[in-house]
This record gives C-alpha cells, structure tokens and sequence, in this order.
C-alpha cells in the first residue's frame, strides 16, 4: 500500500494554491471535469514532485466544485487516499474484519471505505483497472462516502 494524497474541497482555488504555493507546494498537474462540473488540481511539495503534470509521490488534492455550496468545517475535508495493489483483495481483507465497503470496487479501480470516526478512505488500483467482478459489480454502496 501506498499513501497518494489528503482532497479537500476549495471554495476558492487561486486564493488556496497561493496559500500552498507560501506553504512551500507548487501545482503538479489539473483536472477539468466539465460532466462532473468539477476542478482537480493537484500540488506537492519539491521533494515530492517528479516534475509537471505527473502525479507526485504525495500531494493535496483541491477540488472545486463549479456549483456553489456551503461545507462547513467538517465537509471541506475530503479523504486520504491510498494506492493498492488488488482492490479486490484489498476490500475482501477488510470485509472479513468487519469493514464496511461504503462505494465498492464496481469498476475494478476504486473504492471507499470510512473510519471509525468516519473519514473517508479512497483505495485506487495499482495500474490499470481490474476487470469487474462479482460481488464488486453489482455490490450497491452503502452509507455515505
């Protein structure tokens, strides 16, 4: 398992990025969600960075939904994400503990989880996505995530 990156939601992304950018981080990559009607932009810090519009060995997501709301203190904190080598394996591992899989592997790619004190847990795929599988394609969500 690898640690990829914390999101957060951003009212406003250029007044956030100058805040990182004192904070010593600089914009790696961006995201246009034009469908989603959502912005993704990406930063890290130097010893992190492997250069322009790659993903960064560890990096703050800001997301900036185009649509205005109100998150309050606790919905502009988004989730930690983590990189796995079988989401499959992965998310059956934590069922058998008891973990519920809140947005199951459908696509063979993501899933979330939420601790105990409810944050929620991204698993992304190593490499491409795995191929659908049962129960993961049919497995509705369950809660929020």
């Amino acid at each position: 398992m690898k640690y990829l990156h914390t999101m957060i939601r951003v009212t406003d992304p250029e007044a956030t990025i100058r805040f990182f950018n004192v904070l010593g981080l600089t914009e790696t990559r961006r995201i246009e969600n034009e469908q989603g009607r959502f912005t993704l932009i990406f930063l890290a810090a130097d010893e992190d960075s492997n250069g322009p519009g790659k993903r960064a060995e560890a990096e703050v997501e800001l997301t900036y939904n185009w649509d205005p709301e109100d998150y309050g203190e606790g919905r502009n904190f988004g989730h930690l994400a983590y990189r796995v080598e079988n989401v499959y394996e992965t998310c059956q591992r934590l069922m058998d503990a008891g973990v519920t899989i809140n947005r199951p592997p459908r696509d063979g790619n993501m899933a979330f989880i939420r601790t105990p004190d409810n944050i929620s847990i991204e698993l992304l795929q190593a490499g491409d996505p795995l191929p659908p599988a049962e129960p993961w394609a049919s497995m509705p969500n369950t809660g929020r995530w």
